[in-house]
């Protein structure tokens, strides 16, 4: 049915899970996770009050490996049950009962559990965990590797229609919801093409943002550079397009800024009166009598 792999990153101390199915909207039942807590994965015949009874635990210092545990004990359907957790501390366990689908079974290690059922071969929780810890980069996206390694592996034996990614920060926060990132993606015919391309966006997103609060600050180098971040990761998108060549032009470099700006009106004409509405309220002051000037000819 499904293929999940919950881990912990020791240098950031992030949290994370990433999961794909055969049916619609994994997201809504399978990935649990807290800053500075732990990680959750509860699959197979989903029992999804398992997920927020072992953050509990975790949250109250139990060790991931005897919180999950104590779960198992107390559910009179653990022999249909599969579940992995982690803790903060990168202890981490899984369980899958003698009912599951075949092939099923789990590998935890070091900071990471991979668990699957219903998969076409017995050696993809290897082949996720093998991913995992060979792949360079952020913890999102060696999750993500180790989702491809499963598919790879033949994956869910339904074909993978849903699939997700969350990612915490590895500090405690007064507000549990918090996430680094939080991608679903409820029904497609490739979620993890899908999912990999919301990562990709969303990076462009972090920098487009920081790109308009440093450009508010006045400090439009600042600014053109983190533009410049994301325009490298979505140039189709026509938003990202318009205000990197705001910031070009921002920074004098107009031969540049103007191709980039009528593509971006051109693919979306409303930016436009967006940009002088922004503006208007006030925002971007230090941006505004340059990108002003150049805006009227529009």
């Amino acid at each position: 049915m499904t293929y999940s792999i919950v881990a912990h990153d020791p240098e950031t101390g992030e949290l994370g899970v990433a999961v794909a199915t055969g049916g619609p909207s994994v997201g809504a039942m399978v990935p649990w996770v807290e800053p500075g807590v732990g990680a959750v994965a509860t699959q197979s015949f989903t029992n999804m009050d398992l997920g927020p009874l072992a953050l509990e635990r975790l949250r109250r210092g139990v060790p991931g490996p005897v919180a999950l545990r104590e779960l198992v004990e107390a559910d009179p359907s653990r022999e249909v049950r599969q579940i992995g957790v982690v803790d903060i501390t990168g202890a981490s366990a899984a369980y899958t009962g003698r009912d599951c689908v075949p092939f099923a079974g789990h590998v935890a290690g070091s900071g990471v559990s991979a668990q699957a059922n219903m998969v076409e071969r017995a050696d993809v929780w290897l082949a996720m965990q093998t991913a995992f810890e060979t792949t360079d980069g952020e913890l999102a996206d060696r999750l993500l590797e180790a989702l491809r390694a499963a598919e790879r592996e033949g994956g869910d034996m339904r074909g993978a229609r849903s699939a997700a990614l969350l990612v915490a920060p590895g500090a405690p926060v007064d507000k549990p919801w918090v996430r680094r990132y939080d991608m679903r993606v409820d029904l497609s015919p490739g979620p993890l093409d899908d999912l990999a391309d919301l990562l990709r966006v969303s990076r462009a997103f972090e920098a487009f943002d920081a790109a308009f609060d440093t450009g508010k600050a006045g400090d439009l180098e600042a600014m053109l550079e983190r533009t410049t971040e994301a325009y490298a990761l979505a140039p189709e998108d026509p938003r990202i397009t318009f205000w990197h060549a705001m910031a070009l032009l921002a920074n004098g470099r107009p031969s540049e800024a103007e191709p980039m700006l009528a593509a971006s009106l051109r693919a979306e004409p409303r930016m436009l009166e967006f940009a002088r509405r922004y503006l208007d309220a006030g925002h971007g002051a230090a941006l505004a009598p340059i990108v002003q000037v150049r805006l009227r000819p529009y």
